[in-house]
């Protein structure tokens, strides 16, 4: 439907046991559909690098498909010191869940501005 938008809001705890390329896949297809994915946590970086190794491919083979923009907002960044390793004790234990990532297909999202503590979001019309 057309000026319709879709959010997909994926928890951590739907993708902490898939696998690297199931993880991917799974974001790629809700992307696909034309909506966009928030993410609680965020991928490791190879996965992003795979999910935009992987939307590069398929821009050319898919109508209208264009990429992706990716952004995560992690609020940990500006911590002290000693926070920072509180809290890298806890990713290693139970993972990034403090992060958020936005994830949304090119033609859609014309813009992803952000900085440590705010993201925002420019659709196209």
């Amino acid at each position: 439907m057309a000026g319709r938008l879709t959010l997909s809001f994926i928890t951590y705890s739907e993708i902490a046991r898939l696998k690297s390329e199931q993880r991917i896949k799974r974001i790629l297809d809700i992307i696909l559909k034309g909506r966009i994915v928030i993410l609680q946590g965020r991928l490791e970086s190879e996965e992003e690098t795979g999910l935009i190794q992987a939307t590069m491919a398929l821009a050319g083979r898919i109508r209208g498909f264009k990429g992706v923009e990716l952004a995560v907002i992690n609020p940990s960044a500006n911590q002290a010191i000693f926070d920072k390793i509180k809290v890298g004790i806890a990713h290693a234990l139970i993972g990034q869940r403090d992060s958020l990532t936005i994830i949304g297909p090119a033609t859609i999202v014309k813009d992803i501005k952000r900085d440590p503590s705010k993201i925002e979001l420019m659709l196209k019309k």
